[in-house]
Parts: C-alpha cells; structure tokens; sequence
C-alpha cells in the first residue's frame, strides 16, 4: 500500500485524503512540480513526434515513399509512475522521478517494413540535438516471447520562456503487423485469471515468429514491385 510522501508527493488522487487540514489551493500549489514535470514530459513527446512527421515528409517527397505508418503517443499516469518506483525500492517523488525514470513520455513509431525501422531510427539519431541515451534492438535479438521492435532512449531539448531543458523520451520503432501482436499480447499479460495461459502464449510465440517472416517476405516484395518500376 502506497504510503504518501510529505511536500513532494506525486499521488493526485483524493487530495482531501493526503492533506484533510490544508486547503484545495494549497494542495494544487504542492502538487506544481509534479504538474510541471508532466508538461515537459509532454512537450518533450510533441518534439520527438513532430522530428518524424518531418522526415517522413522529407521520403515522401524525396523517395516517393512513406515508411512510417503511424504515431502514437502516451504518458505514463500518476499510479503507473508510482507503481514502477516502489516496485523499483525508488521514492515517491518528483526529484525521483527525474533520476530514476526514462520512459515517463513515451513515442512509437509504425513502419511499413523492418528496413524502414533502421532507416528512420538513424536519421532522428543523426539529428544534432538528439541525444541517445540507450538503445535495445529486439529485432536482432528478440525476447522469449517472440516480440520484435526497437527501443530507444533519447534526450530532446524543451525550449522554455527562460531556459532549455533536455527530457527523456522513450522511441518504439515496430511493423504494422508487430504492433498489433503486441497489442493483444498487452491485453492477455495484464487479464486475470486467464484460461489455458501455457497454451495462449505458446499460440502468441507462435503468431510472432510468422510475422517476423511476413514482414520480410512484405519487405522482398516491395524492393522487387520498387525495382521493376
């Protein structure tokens, strides 16, 4: 059970629960930094999803091809924040959350073909104010339970009224095909009590091996169709 943290506390649920003497202006004066982080998380999201709309204008026009498919963003939430730094023995608050976590702003990037995946991923590194921080190829190497993408952790500059800051932002790179696996493997890890879970995740390790082989034999025919014209 979540114990709340004095003065930093990042939990935004009953406020009249954590502080029953103070009152609502207080409360929102003391959860400021907390909504300031989450700004900059956001904006940070915003550079990083406009970095790639630009360059797949830029192959639009250059290659006569688009090879991302889709964006899509999230933000972690107050509970999931809290619940990865107390699983992590982190504390709960925003000074923490700073230093202890990379992937509170998060940005997936959908490409047609595996290829397209390399191709965007090292023209945004390339990128001056681009900082990488890690980088996990699960296409190369992927997990046991057949998931392909591959990760990034970057840092981007915010430009704010009277300082620039760099935040951390998370890069997903998966296939079409990848990312819709990933969904449904998303749904089954996090249902209760499902039935014959052995068999789903065999049937699922299964379902990601032949779209790994999909996505490459998709890949060989639009070089071959890209050739012949």
């Amino acid at each position: 059970m979540y114990q709340p943290i004095k003065d930093e506390s990042i939990m935004t649920s009953t406020p009249e629960l954590l502080y029953p003497a103070e009152t609502p202006m207080q409360v929102l004066e003391k959860m400021r930094p907390f909504r300031e982080l989450m700004m900059l998380y956001e904006c940070a999201m915003r550079e990083v999803s406009t970095k790639f709309e630009v360059l797949n204008a830029e192959f639009s026009v250059r290659y006569n091809h688009n090879p991302l498919e889709a964006i899509k963003t999230r933000l972690k939430t107050p509970l999931s924040i809290a619940e990865k730094l107390q699983r992590n023995g982190k504390p709960l608050s925003v000074d923490s959350i700073r230093e202890n976590l990379f992937d509170v702003a998060g940005v997936r990037i959908i490409c047609s073909f595996p290829e397209d995946i390399y191709s965007l991923s090292d023209m945004f590194l390339r990128q001056d104010d681009v900082k990488l921080l890690k980088r996990k190829d699960y296409i190369a190497d992927p997990k046991e339970n057949g998931y392909r993408s591959l990760h990034l952790i970057v840092e981007v500059p915010i430009f704010l009224t009277e300082r620039t800051l760099r935040i951390p932002v998370e890069v997903q790179f998966r296939t079409i095909a990848m990312d819709f696996w990933a969904t449904l493997e998303h749904k089954t890890r996090y249902k209760q009590n499902i039935k014959d879970e052995p068999f789903i995740a065999a049937e699922l390790k299964t379902c990601a091996d032949q779209i790994a082989k999909l996505d490459i034999r998709m890949q060989e025919i639009h070089k071959y169709i890209e050739h012949k014209e």
